[in-house]
């Protein structure tokens, strides 16, 4: 997969070339095709796609929320994300620790 940036992807899904889905899908594969050999992607989301489906919903109901709809990122497993992902910033004494609120 060739590189973007955060523009050509948003020109690139408006224009309906890319979707969302499909970028998560080569993000995740690459996670999956080299992180085993450095081992420092902890956790991937396990509603990533379905994030992204609802994301090129979105975009072809004609709203897009900022310049990152629909982009992948990846964070550093002590920011709280409030879903199915843990936060332990590597700690398992964090392990079980939730947020306590969404962020509205």
């Amino acid at each position: 997969m060739r590189e973007y940036t955060i523009l050509e992807l948003q020109e690139a899904m408006s224009a309906g070339a890319l979707t969302s889905r499909w970028v998560v899908e080569q993000y995740l594969e690459r996670i999956h095709a080299i992180d085993i050999l450095i081992n420092s992607v902890i956790e991937t989301n396990p509603d990533a796609l379905a994030h992204a489906s609802a994301m090129d919903k979105e975009r072809k109901a004609g709203r897009v929320r900022s310049p990152l709809h629909g982009v992948p990122i990846l964070l550093k497993d002590n920011i709280d994300t409030h879903d199915r992902m843990q936060t332990t910033s590597g700690s398992l004494a964090l392990e079980v620790i939730l947020p306590r609120r969404t962020r509205s």
